[in-house]
This record gives C-alpha cells, structure tokens and sequence, in this order.
C-alpha cells in the first residue's frame, strides 16, 4: 500500500460508523475506498462477497483462502470491519458468519454496473467554453501552485524562489502551520522534520498529507466534513480537460473550489466562473499513478519540466557539493543543509559544513533525511560507485547530528504481560508485518508499537475466536 494511501486510511480508521453510513450512500465513495483503499485480497473478498444476499460463515470464506495465507486473511478482514465494509453476524446455533454493509455493497454495485441519477461522479457542464482548457494548460497550472506551496515552505533559506505570480492564501498559510509542515515565527518560515519529511515524499502522498490535514481543520471552518470527503473522492473519478458544472455542489463543496484552486487541485478561470476543472494531481486522487504527466516518484521530477533524470547531485570526500540544476526550488532544498557559494545558469555548487548540517539539525530536518535526499537525487556518475555516498560523508553527517543528540524519544504504546509465548508471538509478528513494530523483548514478552488500534483489534478477534472454538 502507497504513503499516500496509508495516510488516508488511517483518518477514514478514525471516523464513527455514522459518518459511514453517509459516506457509503455515494457510488463514486464506495468505488474510490474500494479501488484506493483496498489491499488486492480485500477488494477480492469484497467482489466475491458483493451478490451474495445471505450472511456467509466464516468456513466457507477460510475456504477461499489459501492455508498458508491465513494471517493475510486476518488482517484483509480486519480492514473491511474497520472500515465498516463487513460485519459479522453471530446467531444462536450458528456459526460465525460475515456480510458486507449496506449502503456500501448496494453502492459499489451501482458504481459497477451504471444507472441510477444521483450525480454521483460529476455533473459536465453543457455550457461551451469560450476556449478550450488542454491537459498541458492544467498539468502546467497544478506544477505552478503546487511548486508554489513547497517553495513558501522552503524559501525562508534566502535564495529568491521566483513563483511565477502564485500567491498562498492565508487559509493555505495556516493549514500548513496547523499541520506542524513549517515554524512561522514573526515573518521568519521555517520548514519543520515533518516538513522535510514532507517535500520527500511523492506528490500524491504530499496531496493526500495536506488534504488530510484539511478534513481534520474542516469543522473548524463550518465544513461538513462528509461533503468534504465525498466531494475529494469525486474528483477522483472526473475526466481531466473536461469541464464540470458547480450547480450540483453543496456549500460546503463550492467553499471547497477556492481552497483547491491554491493547491493546483482545481482550476477555474475565475471564482465566479459556473464551472471548473480538476488537474491531474485531483483525477490521480483514488489511484496510483503519477500526479503530474512528468511525475516519478519524487517531488522534484514531477515538478521539473525539461528532464526525466531525477539524479542531478554530486557530492566529493572533501564535501564539496555540485547540483546539475536551475530549478529554484530543489536550490532552496540545498540551501537548507548546505552553504551554496556560486551559481550558474545550469549548475550550483558549494559545500556541506558542520555549521549548515547543524542549522538544518535544528530546523528538525534528521541527518538521515539528509542522506536519503543525496542518495535519492545522486548524479548518474556517482550511481556507478559501489557507495553511491562517500562513505566519509555519510558518516560525518551522522557524527554531526547525534553532537547534540544522545537519546531519540518514540511516541508509541506498550504491550506486555502475555500469559504465554503462543499469545506473545502472534500480536507481535502481526504488528511487524503491518510496519508499527518499533522494539520487542522475546525473553520478558514486551512489544513497543507506535500505532494500538490495529494491533488491538487483531487481539480482540483472536480471542473471539478462541471463544467460537476457531
């Protein structure tokens, strides 16, 4: 599952059952969770599941599920109860039996098959443009409001981002500070860890992060936030270049085109236009391909438009360092951890020293961010070393960090006090195998996780199931 799916899962894992019920009641919901959401056992439980009427018990489901394979089963099954998608039913004399939700299965049922006139996936706007909006006129408007937001988080390192007119909201200003992405202190931005962290990732996962960081600030804008996720997950299944009519939008959702239209996510000739159109970064929102038509999987590729080599870093023993670049943006990245002395048209180059590693180190950017980035955007020449980083330079940066670090504190939870290896090994191989295993101590039967909910459902179900005799 992608960074950008996990993210939007587990806020969707955070939503009371209520909020599903309405959720489920739009076709292009239920098919956007179920396509996105969705491991590949889960989306093939539910489709075998999606005609059948009567509860199904849990030995005709194991049947269809390799025995090998019984812990993927679990936690398949997991997801679906969680995301309210399957529901057990247990009746006196009966086995234990599972059935998917309504109105999620009559939903996907209708997304599936077509009919129905709930507009659903967008209503196409029949009033004819003045003049046509092309793939590459949006591409290019969503690159320059997305650049836009990473290059105010970065831009307080001194070098002149030229932004090309783009102008952040006071509401996109504050969403981003909200979201702990920069440090705003007087007129001084700093990006934050989790800002860095956040200009790393890949540009779905960046818009899922800061659309996640919307719905958790929507109700203190007034939002509905049900209008908010449905109408996010409705964008999803739009046709780019085409033009959409806002007549069907609630006010929640028309309040929504402004916010978006910062983001490059919508486009509109101007507020007051009676249409819109959603960029790629808004139709690649329910599935895995790229945001950008230049996308890769990092942010810089996706916002340079004259390459597809993502490596354009040099970096020599003497930490000296060369980047191959004319964008502002990926020189503002530099500038963050070193201190650049010459540019030109094509090329900057300058060098890291324990001064500019220590100010990013205070900033909250991690030497092993630092590493990662050099190594992801590594020139091709140094890619055919054995070390792709000079091994000097890597240690040094890590010697540079822990100077003022000697203990690195994990917010997370405890388990312990298991009556038995079987009931210790279970629960902790699980939370390995979901990826918020942080330490674990075989001998005292203690686990240290970061996130409980999953961990603690998996414990509820096996002890349901030793009671059902399974």
């Amino acid at each position: 599952m992608s960074i950008s799916s996990i993210r939007s899962l587990e806020y969707l894992e955070s939503l009371p059952g209520t909020v599903f019920n309405r959720l489920y009641k739009q076709p292009s919901t239920a098919l956007a969770i179920f396509r996105r959401m969705l491991p590949h056992l889960a989306k093939s439980l539910v489709m075998a599941m999606l005609y059948i009427t009567l509860p199904l018990p849990v030995t005709d489901l194991e049947t269809w599920v390799r025995p090998g394979s019984r812990r993927d089963q679990d936690t398949a099954v997991d997801l679906l109860e969680r995301l309210q998608i399957l529901k057990r039913t247990v009746e006196p004399g009966q086995p234990r039996s599972y059935v998917l939700t309504n109105p999620f299965a009559s939903s996907l049922r209708q997304a599936l098959t077509g009919g129905g006139n709930d507009k659903s996936f967008g209503v196409p706007s029949d009033v004819q443009p003045r003049a046509s909006v092309t793939p590459a006129q949006l591409d290019d408007f969503a690159r320059r409001q997305w650049e836009g937001v990473l290059g105010y988080m970065v831009g307080s390192t001194g070098i002149g981002l030229r932004n090309e007119g783009v102008n952040l909201s006071p509401s996109v200003k504050h969403l981003l500070q909200y979201g702990g992405l920069v440090d705003v202190r007087g007129r001084n931005v700093d990006i934050t860890q989790d800002g860095f962290a956040f200009v790393l990732q890949e540009v779905n996962a960046q818009v899922w992060t800061i659309l996640v960081l919307y719905l958790e600030n929507a109700e203190q804008l007034g939002m509905d936030r049900v209008d908010v996720l449905s109408f996010l997950f409705m964008l999803g299944s739009l046709e780019l270049s085409q033009a959409y009519s806002k007549a069907n939008l609630t006010e929640t959702q028309l309040q929504m085109l402004l916010d978006l239209r910062d983001f490059g996510i919508i486009y509109q000739d101007n507020p007051d236009s009676d249409t819109y159109y959603p960029t790629r970064l808004a139709t690649t929102l329910t599935s895995d391909a790229g945001a950008l038509r230049s996308a890769s999987a990092s942010f810089d590729t996706a916002l340079s438009s004259s390459t597809n080599d993502k490596g354009y870093v040099v970096i020599e023993t003497n930490y000296r360092i060369y980047a191959y670049t004319s964008s502002p943006l990926q020189i503002a990245i530099l500038s963050l951890f070193a201190r650049l002395s010459t540019r030109y048209p094509n090329m900057v180059s300058g060098k890291m020293t324990r001064e500019s590693v220590r100010r990013a180190i205070g900033m909250g950017i991690t030497g092993d961010q630092i590493i990662d980035f050099l190594y992801t955007h590594a020139h091709a020449q140094m890619r055919k070393n054995a070390n792709v980083l000079p091994p000097t330079v890597v240690d040094q940066i890590r010697l540079w960090q822990i100077e003022g670090e000697r203990m690195k504190s994990t917010v997370g939870f405890l388990f312990k006090d298991f009556l038995s290896a079987a009931e210790y090994e279970g629960p902790c191989q699980y939370a390995g195998d979901i990826g918020v295993l942080v330490w674990k101590n075989d001998a005292k039967r203690m686990f240290f996780v970061t996130r409980h909910e999953q961990v603690a459902a998996y414990l509820k179900s096996q002890k349901e199931k030793r009671r059902d005799g399974g």
